[in-house]
C-alpha cells in the first residue's frame, strides 16, 4: 500500500453517453492496464429517451460498467428524479452515487472531497444545487484537524470563478462562468488535482502555490482541470488519466516541490486588488450537519428471559444526558417477520433460555456454541435483517449494549471486537466477541481480518469510526463488517461464495485466540443445562453494566 501510485481517470459530462464513455475506458485499459477507479465531474445522466433506455441497461445489470465508477449528483433539475435521495447510494453495479458532498478516501489513503450539482441562488435550495451551509460544513469536518494539509483530489461540477487570474485564459465568457464559493472552497480546502465541467470546455490551468513566497511555508501546489462532455462533436478532451501517490505518504519535501510553471494562487487578491469583494462567500462557522463520507480501499494490493430482580427502567423523559426532553417517545411496534425466525423475541422458535438482558428496543443473547464463555449477541427485538436497516431509535440502542459491553469487558481484561454477516441471514446478529489484552494486540486482530480475507480473495476495506455503514451499504447489499476495539472499522461487500464462519474463523485462528477446532459454532454446542449454567453466570457479571436494570 504504502507509497503505491492510485490510477484515476476522471471524466467530464457524460450526459447519459455511458456506452461511449466506457467503450472508451476499456481501450484505454486494454492499452495501459487497469485503473483503480473513475470519477465522473459534471452532468451524469442524459435527458433523452435514447440516454434513459442506455441507462436501464446498467441499472437492470444487463450491462455493467468495467470499472469502480463514482459520479457526482444531479445540475439540473430534469436529472434530480435518477438520484434516490441527497445521500450517496449504489445505483447500479460498479456505479455510485457519492452524494451531495462529502469526503472519500480509501485504506491507500487518497483524500478526496466532492460537492455536486450548482450554487443554489434561492431558499430554499433546488434538489440539484448546494448551499453555504453544505461547503461551510465540508470544509470544518477536513480542517478542523492540525494535521490538515489540503486534500489530494477534489470534485466540483462547476468551475471555481477567476480560476485562470494570474495563469492561462480558459476558451469560456469569463464573465458568466463558475462559482465564487467553488473559488472559495478551493482555497480553504487546497486540493492538489481539481476537476470541473459544465462548462463543455477542456482546461487545465497552469499549477498554483498554495503559499506566499518567503512569507509562508512552502506548501504543495493544485492543479485544476476542466474537462469536456463526452463524445463532443468537437473532439475537446473528456477524459483524464494520472497516477497519485496519496499525500499521506509521500515524503514532505517530495510534496512541497515547485514546478517550473507554477504561478501565484488565483483564489488570493493581493491587497492592492480590490476588484472583488473580500468577505468569503460562505462562512466556516455555521452550525454543523454531518458531512457525508464514503471510504472505500483504492489500494491495489426474548421475552420471558429472567431479569434477576429488575425490569426495564420506566421511561421519565430524559435524553441520555440526563436532561428532560417533555413527552417521552411512544417506542413503535417492533417490525414483525414474514415466517419463522429464530431470533425474533415474540418467536416460538427464539431460545428464551440464552438471553442475558432485554431493553426496549433489542435484547442481548448468550451466543449457540459460544467461541469463548462471554461471546454474546446484539439482537433487535423486531424483524430487522441488517444493521443498515435499523431505525435511528434501535440504533441507539444497539449503541449503548456496545458500550456497556465494552465497559464489561474492559472489567475482565479483555477487548470487545463485533462483526456481522449480512448474508444468508434473515435477522440481524451483531456477534460479540471478547479477547483478553494479553492474547494480540487490536493491530494484530486487523491484520488477521486482512490476511484471511487476502487469502479468500475478498478485499476488507476500512471506513472511519464515524462513519454510517448505511452510506456504502444500502439496504439489501449484502456484506460483512467488523468493529475493532480502536474505533476502526472494517467492510467487505460479499460478491458471492462468502465463507459463512468467516467472521469466527478470523477470531479462533492461531494468531487471536488460538482455539481453531471452535471456528464452526456446530461444533461447539452446549447441552441445555451447560447453556443454562453459562447465561445465568453471564448475566449475573453483566448485571452491574446492564443499562436495562433497576437501579
Amino acid at each position: 500500500m504504502g507509497d503505491q501510485p492510485v490510477r484515476v481517470l476522471v471524466c467530464g459530462d457524460v450526459e447519459g453517453r455511458l456506452s461511449s464513455l466506457f467503450n472508451r475506458v476499456q481501450a484505454i485499459q486494454k492499452k495501459t492496464g487497469q485503473f483503480d477507479l473513475l470519477l465522473c465531474v459534471g452532468e451524469f445522466f442524459g435527458v433523452t429517451p435514447e440516454a434513459e433506455a442506455e441507462w436501464q441497461q446498467y441499472k437492470t445489470g444487463a450491462k455493467k460498467a468495467p470499472i469502480q465508477t463514482y459520479i457526482l449528483g444531479a445540475a439540473s433539475q430534469e436529472t434530480v428524479k435518477n438520484f434516490p435521495s441527497s445521500d450517496g447510494s449504489e445505483l447500479a453495479e460498479n456505479i455510485t452515487y457519492l452524494g451531495r458532498r462529502g469526503v472519500f478516501t480509501g485504506a491507500s489513503g487518497l483524500q478526496l472531497a466532492y460537492v455536486g450539482g450548482r450554487e443554489a441562488l434561492q431558499e430554499p435550495a433546488p434538489a440539484h444545487c448546494f448551499t453555504s451551509k453544505d461547503l461551510s460544513t465540508l470544509v470544518n469536518s477536513l480542517t478542523s484537524s492540525s494535521k490538515f494539509r489540503g486534500v489530494d483530489i477534489l470534485l466540483t461540477s462547476q468551475w471555481p470563478r477567476g480560476v485562470w487570474q494570474y495563469g492561462n485564459n480558459p476558451e469560456v465568457n469569463t464573465k458568466s462562468c463558475g462559482s465564487s464559493s467553488i473559488a472559495s472552497l478551493a482555497d480553504k480546502l487546497k486540493p492538489r488535482y481539481h476537476f470541473a465541467a459544465l462548462e463543455g470546455a477542456h482546461y487545465e490551468r497552469l499549477p498554483y502555490r498554495n503559499h506566499v513566497v518567503l512569507q509562508e511555508n512552502a506548501q504543495h501546489v493544485s492543479r485544476f482541470i476542466a474537462l469536456a462532455t463526452v463524445n463532443n462533436p468537437a473532439k475537446k478532451k473528456y477524459l483524464y488519466a494520472f497516477n497519485i501517490v496519496p499525500m499521506k505518504s509521500m515524503d514532505p519535501t517530495e510534496l512541497v516541490k515547485q514546478p517550473q510553471d507554477v504561478t501565484e494562487s488565483p483564489y488570493r487578491r493581493s491587497a492592492n486588488d480590490k476588484t472583488e469583494t473580500q468577505k468569503p462567500p460562505f462562512s466556516t462557522t455555521e452550525e454543523e450537519e454531518p458531512v457525508h463520507q464514503f471510504f472505500f480501499d483504492l489500494s491495489r494490493k426474548q421475552g420471558g428471559a429472567p431479569r434477576g430482580r429488575g425490569g426495564k427502567r420506566p421511561s421519565d423523559g430524559r435524553g441520555r444526558d440526563g436532561h428532560f426532553q417533555g413527552q417521552p417517545k411512544q417506542p413503535r411496534r417492533h417490525p414483525q417477520p414474514t415466517g419463522p425466525c429464530w431470533f425474533c423475541l415474540a418467536s416460538p422458535q427464539v431460545e428464551k433460555h440464552l438471553v442475558v438482558s432485554i431493553g426496549t428496543h433489542c435484547y442481548l443473547a448468550l451466543a449457540k456454541g459460544p467461541l469463548t464463555p462471554r461471546h454474546v449477541l446484539i439482537l433487535p427485538i423486531g424483524h430487522y435483517q441488517s444493521v443498515v436497516e435499523l431505525s435511528s431509535d434501535v440504533v441507539e440502542e444497539m449503541e449503548k449494549y456496545k458500550s456497556a459491553l465494552r465497559d464489561f469487558y474492559k472489567s475482565k481484561g479483555e477487548r470487545c471486537i463485533l462483526f456481522e454477516r449480512n448474508y444468508r441471514s434473515q435477522h440481524l446478529q451483531l456477534q460479540v466477541v471478547p479477547v483478553p489484552l494479553n492474547r494480540c494486540t487490536t493491530e494484530d486482530i486487523k491484520e488477521a481480518f486482512m490476511v484471511q480475507a487476502q487469502e479468500q480473495n475478498m478485499e476488507l476495506m476500512e471506513i472511519p469510526q464515524h462513519t454510517d455503514l448505511k452510506q456504502i451499504a444500502p439496504p439489501g447489499t449484502p456484506y460483512f463488517y467488523v468493529e475493532l476495539d480502536s474505533g476502526e472499522k472494517l467492510y467487505y461487500r460479499i460478491q458471492k461464495n462468502f465463507p459463512l464462519q468467516f467472521g469466527r474463523e478470523v477470531l479462533a485462528s492461531e494468531a487471536v485466540l488460538n482455539i481453531p477446532t471452535r471456528a464452526d459454532w456446530k461444533e461447539c454446542k452446549q447441552s441445555r443445562e451447560e447453556e443454562d449454567d453459562s447465561c445465568k453466570q453471564l448475566r449475573d457479571d453483566f448485571q452491574p453494566y446492564d443499562f436495562a436494570w433497576d437501579d
